[in-house]
């Protein structure tokens, strides 16, 4: 008898069948909401993890500027920074910070901010930008400012202050050891090749003026950059006025009338200006002359005091200027002129500041440093290391002959003990007065940063003579000259018993 299946039964067992067959196949269901909607209608939770980690896009605009306070700085342009010197610059952790740097006058200029690996290039033309841009990803006070030498230092820096909860990093929790502490040497780079002498001869200077009547006196001055022979086999950065340190002797009388023509060369990077301490009228001329590259600035004075003065730049940083060799001087004659001497000779002091230590050959760096800490490298005569030792910038005379040397100290930190070995001053124009009645018989005279002096001998016996400042361990930081007397042997005033050694001195 045939018996019917139960359909209830074989429902059952499909079902059963299913589900095992569900049970052991990978098959994953997923479900997917609208696309649309899910984009539209973000959580708030979301919301706060994208700002969290992409952050805003912060935008400043900066530009230089000459001649505010301070003397070299940064003005907002634009937003809320709009005329603020130096702008306090903000942001969140995360933001995308992006500043465009426009350079306000054409001299040298940059933009770095050292904690976030950024920086612009070096800017020297007039209305030249460059933009940088990095995420700001840590909390805190960072400073932006100019890396060119002395630049920040005088002024030219603010502050981006990033606010926010740095996000954790993986190895936020692990201990890890000290880190070792490394002492950076300072690196130096290949002297340049085609660096050049800015030694000046110390006979290159104008003849006396003798007994004439007060005139006119125009004078040419270019402020010249140029890289120069510090040493055998090292170059170094200098500032000059017509391309030799010192600069060129100024030679007038008392009442003539000096028209001052400053030319700052173009293709120079940095503004420059004139400073002479034997005018008589604010900042000695250097409200008139602050000179930008390619500019040339005039002013005239009346020479009113007879003497022999100083001049140097006097653009910040003035200290930078001068000890990169922008000075020189001025001789005033009183009427009638100074006596006649068979040879006169022009010879400066300065002192050089550089990153490299003494000795280092290559092309040195400036320190802006060492020189506010009144720490130089190297002590010179007439711009360079042994300058007047060398046999075409030696002083020559014969032995009988009468010698004035005019002496001044650009510095700009250190006094001179200016002596000359084996000699004895006849005469000195203690702190260069040509019209007091001179020191007579002395060894040695001190000049002070900025001050002169002339001094006057008569050769008796020939040789070699040493000019020197008296604080000797500077003859071993470059500092020296030689004077060369030919002539006949005086042995009534000097002789030997023995035979002569070149040890020693």
């Amino acid at each position: 008898m045939r018996r019917e299946i139960n359909p209830n039964l074989v429902s059952g067992l499909l079902l059963g069948f299913a589900i095992l067959i569900l049970a052991i196949l990978p098959i994953r269901i997923q479900i997917v909401p609208n696309e649309v909607s899910a984009q539209e209608t973000p959580s708030s939770a979301e919301t706060t993890m994208v700002a969290q980690t992409e952050g805003q896009v912060v935008e400043y605009t900066l530009k230089t500027i000459l001649g505010q306070t301070p003397a070299m700085a940064y003005i907002g342009v634009g937003g809320d920074i709009d005329g603020q010197i130096n702008p306090h610059l903000t942001a969140n952790v995360g933001d995308t910070v992006r500043i465009t740097l426009i350079n306000g006058d054409p001299v040298l200029h940059n933009l770095h901010i050292d904690e976030f690996g950024v920086a612009t290039s070096d800017l020297v033309e007039l209305n030249q930008q460059e933009t940088i841009e990095f995420v700001a990803d840590r909390p805190g006070d960072f400073v932006y400012y100019c890396a060119v030498a002395g630049h920040r230092q005088i002024g030219m820096f603010g502050t981006l202050t990033v606010t926010g909860t740095a996000p954790e990093t993986s190895g936020d929790h692990v201990a890890s050891a000290p880190a070792e502490t490394v002492v950076a040497q300072p690196t130096v780079a290949p002297a340049v090749a085609d660096a050049v002498s800015v030694i000046r001869n110390p006979a290159d200077l104008p003849a006396p003026i003798g007994d004439r009547a007060p005139t006119t006196v125009e004078v040419n001055l270019t402020a010249v950059e140029v890289v120069g022979r510090l040493a055998d086999g090292t170059t170094f950065p200098y500032m000059t006025f017509n391309g030799q340190v010192p600069g060129p002797m100024i030679r007038v009388r008392v009442g003539d009338t000096v028209k001052i023509n400053l030319e700052n060369k173009l293709g120079n990077t940095l503004p420059h200006s004139i400073d002479l301490h034997a005018v008589t009228g604010p900042g000695g001329g250097e409200i008139y002359t602050q000179t930008l590259p390619g500019e040339t600035n005039t002013f005239t004075f009346k020479a009113l005091h007879p003497g022999l003065f100083v001049y140097h730049c006097a653009t910040a940083s003035i200290s930078h200027h001068i000890s990169s060799g922008m000075y020189g001087m001025i001789l005033v004659e009183p009427e009638g002129g100074l006596p006649p001497v068979d040879h006169e000779f022009y010879v400066m002091q300065g002192e050089i500041y550089t990153v490299q230590p003494f000795g280092t050959q290559g092309h040195l760096d400036f320190s802006y440093e060492n020189m506010v800490d009144e720490e130089p490298e190297y002590f010179v005569f007439n711009g360079a290391a042994g300058a007047l030792t060398q046999d075409e910038n030696a002083l020559h005379a014969n032995v009988g002959d009468t010698v004035r040397i005019y002496f001044g100290v650009g510095g700009p930190n250190f006094i001179s003990s200016l002596h000359l070995i084996g000699e004895i001053f006849d005469r000195v124009y203690d702190q260069a007065s040509l019209t007091a009645p001179p020191l007579t018989d002395v060894q040695t005279t001190l000049v002070a940063p900025g001050g002169a002096t002339a001094v006057e001998f008569t050769l008796e016996v020939p040789g070699k003579y040493i000019l020197v400042d008296h604080a000797l361990s500077r003859t071993e930081r470059g500092i020296g000259g030689f004077l060369y007397a030919e002539g006949e042997e005086n042995p009534d005033i000097f002789h030997g018993e023995g035979e002569a050694s070149s040890s020693g001195h």
